[in-house]
């Protein structure tokens, strides 16, 4: 699927902007108009245009609030929220860069201030985890007890992103949501420096521990979602803490081993010094290269491409997937262009009862993470859940 831009990085980028108007992230006009200014593979004019942009609608948003268009306001700033995110997304090649934290911190503050004034039943919230806190969001539906999903993200989206993609029709499917950023994401990586580590366990029992003391909760009915790298996290959280009633990958991935990606595509054998040369000149022809890379090191604390490899080595299910227990929901997407035929690998490795959904491009959903088919997505997601869950 190409949208406007030829560079497919670029290209499924503005599609997963656009892909949030159905759930108030973004209006199609804004999102193309933005990307008719951009140039094609300039990181800099990405930034630029995107800026322009969300400064633009968050003047929006404050006026209709000084007129006291409070609803309307809040949803303007929800969208300026992933305007601002979008902005953000390519400058990780220099992660201490002032421009990463300032325009990030205005896509957090933004959403807030769209979340307040649009009446949403939420809560911010800081999980205490080892020293620090895990930023999170807490949405209810009501006071009644509840099914109550645990999403993360895991390379590159953050907490408020989740919103649009899971939250918004959670919510009207009659599910609790918690929302999380840990180690490697959002806030930890930009304000605490604190990159991806492998146990995640660790922080979601954390997470299901604050879930245990909410009233509004079913205990038995708590559901853990990781989406793109978070598939693979939550995977790995779901070996070991068993107190989840299901979990869902989206998509599925077996293995996030940097050297083991880089030997398939070049189809020899690995040498670290060697494949950094070849990288090295890669990221000055290729944008998703470049992105990926510049993106790693800045979430994993990489100094160099050696050390990137070095860290995502321990990054697999092998001998670990099989530990999961609760119901297990693998997804694929036909057309991914960053994890082509890992829920296979996933899907066959589970003991625990499973399920794969595979979206084509008879579905429109063969984009990574099912990208320009939310809608679609999420329903099949909920029907699935619905399936799951009954007594």
């Amino acid at each position: 699927m190409k949208l406007i831009f030829n560079d497919s990085t670029f290209s499924f980028e503005l599609l997963r902007t656009l892909s949030y108007a159905p759930y108030g992230g973004a209006d199609i006009g804004e999102v193309l108009t933005t990307g008719y200014a951009i140039k094609e593979g300039d990181f800099e004019s990405w930034y630029n245009e995107w800026l322009k942009t969300a400064e633009r609608t968050l003047k929006q948003a404050k006026s209709f609030e000084n007129s006291g268009q409070l609803l309307s306001a809040g949803e303007i700033y929800l969208k300026a929220s992933n305007y601002y995110r979008s902005a953000e997304f390519f400058l990780h090649g220099n992660p201490d860069g002032s421009r990463i934290l300032s325009t990030w911190r205005k896509s957090r503050e933004s959403f807030r201030k769209g979340l307040s004034l649009s009446q949403q039943d939420v809560e911010i919230l800081e999980i205490p985890y080892k020293n620090t806190a895990l930023p999170a969001y807490f949405y209810r539906v009501d006071n009644k007890p509840r099914p109550t999903l645990i999403i993360h993200g895991g390379f590159d989206s953050t907490g408020e992103e989740l919103y649009f993609q899971v939250v918004v029709e959670a919510l009207k499917q009659g599910y609790n949501c918690l929302t999380f950023e840990g180690p490697g994401q959002g806030a930890m990586i930009r304000e605490q420096h604190l990159p991806f580590c492998f146990e995640w366990e660790k922080v979601v029992e954390k997470v299901v521990d604050y879930l245990e003391t909410r009233s509004e909760v079913i205990q038995e009915k708590i559901v853990l979602m990781g989406i793109s790298f978070g598939g693979l996290l939550a995977a790995r959280a779901a070996s070991f803490e068993h107190r989840l009633a299901a979990c869902i990958t989206d998509d599925g991935l077996f293995s996030f081993q940097f050297s083991k990606a880089f030997e398939a595509h070049s189809k020899g054998d690995f040498d670290a010094h060697f494949a950094e040369q070849i990288l090295e000149e890669l990221m000055k022809k290729n944008t998703n290269i470049r992105w990926v890379i510049e993106n790693g090191k800045f979430t994993f604390g990489a100094h160099s491409i050696t050390e990137l490899f070095q860290k995502t080595e321990i990054y697999t299910l092998k001998n670990i997937s099989e530990k999961i227990q609760c119901p297990t929901l693998v997804c694929e997407a036909e057309g991914d262009m960053f994890f082509k035929g890992q829920p296979q690998l996933l899907f066959d490795s589970l003991t625990s009862p499973k399920t794969i959904l595979k979206f084509g491009k008879q579905d429109n959903a063969e984009e990574h993470c099912h990208m320009g088919a939310l809608t679609y997505y999420n329903q099949k997601i909920f029907a699935w859940l619905a399936d799951t869950l009954k007594p």
